[in-house]
């Protein structure tokens, strides 16, 4: 569990614990959430529990922890976020998600999400889940744009997760990637594990914790420096496509953590799409996206095409 830790200034002593932590925390729901946090012990001034009511010094350490589940519905707000609805029925909704927009609340987010978004656009959300991520059956990085499914009722979510579970989803991203790929098509069979140095990343690993992960791609168009490619992953591995496509040295663009942030505006991948069997009348559903204006222009513009 994440720890903050915050420095209290002269301009802040002689403050309510809770009015602080109001105060410095970023995004933080409300000083009812703050009190919370206190109240269950996930709060510390110089190392010791305290009370809300508690003045705070200048020079005391405060420390902050916030459980992942710790976030109930109460504590997440409906916003009004416009939001690209794809497709929607009385089971489930497609959303199109941007670049940018987190799929739920987390620590230092609890505004601005998908979940956000969706509590004030639908009465009616999955709780299969966890609290904090009513309707979500799967995830999305944050920067990651395109097709999201979306559960209304708790049958849909688990006939949804078990076509997860059971590999059924066909999946398809684009994404640009650094240098020219050599094979037209090809495969990724490497498993993935923690990075042996840094606790944020994933990284191709051969030891025992490492799980299998799957990418079959096709190459969709060849420029100078740069290749658009279809991705097509079997299994779902946290920042999957992100790693297998470092390790064949074909890093995603803008991808700060395994590639170069600043060769692209964002990071240049996106789920473009999504078939399943619907949860409700058993019929196969596929739905797709075009490709991000953004990518085609980029093509365009910054690299001469040698192939397509």
């Amino acid at each position: 569990m994440p720890v903050s830790i915050f420095k209290v200034d002269h301009d802040r002593a002689h403050t309510r614990l809770d009015v602080y932590l109001a105060q410095v925390l970023t995004g933080v729901p409300s000083r009812t959430f703050v009190q919370k946090l206190i109240e269950f012990g996930h709060v510390r001034v110089n190392e010791v529990n305290v009370k809300a009511h508690h003045k705070v010094s200048a020079g005391d350490d405060v420390y902050v922890e916030i459980p992942e589940d710790f976030l109930t519905p109460r504590h997440i707000k409906p916003e009004n976020i416009p939001l690209d609805i794809f497709y929607e029925d009385e089971q489930l909704i497609v959303v199109n998600k941007p670049s940018g927009m987190m799929v739920h609340p987390a620590q230092g987010c609890y505004t601005g999400t998908l979940v956000n978004a969706l509590l004030n656009y639908s009465v009616q959300l999955s709780r299969i889940n966890a609290e904090m991520r009513p309707g979500i059956v799967h995830r999305l990085d944050r920067e990651t744009s395109g097709l999201i499914l979306v559960a209304k009722d708790n049958m849909t979510h688990a006939r949804l997760a078990k076509q997860f579970q059971r590999r059924e989803m066909r999946k398809t991203y684009i994404a640009l990637v650094a240098g020219s790929v050599e094979f037209d098509e090809g495969a990724v069979n490497s498993p993935i594990g923690r990075h042996p140095r840094q606790k944020d990343k994933k990284a191709v690993q051969f030891d025992d914790g490492a799980k299998e992960a799957y990418t079959r791609y096709r190459v969709i168009r060849r420029s100078k420096g740069c290749t658009l490619v279809a991705l097509f992953p079997t299994t779902g591995r946290t920042h999957q496509l992100r790693v297998h496509l470092s390790y064949l040295g074909h890093p995603i663009l803008g991808d700060d953590k395994y590639g170069d942030k600043n060769s692209f505006s964002r990071l240049a991948l996106h789920a473009q799409g999504i078939g399943l069997r619907h949860p409700q009348t058993k019929r196969y559903m596929e739905f797709f996206t075009k490709a991000p204006r953004g990518f085609l222009e980029y093509m365009d513009s910054q690299c001469a095409t040698v192939k397509k």
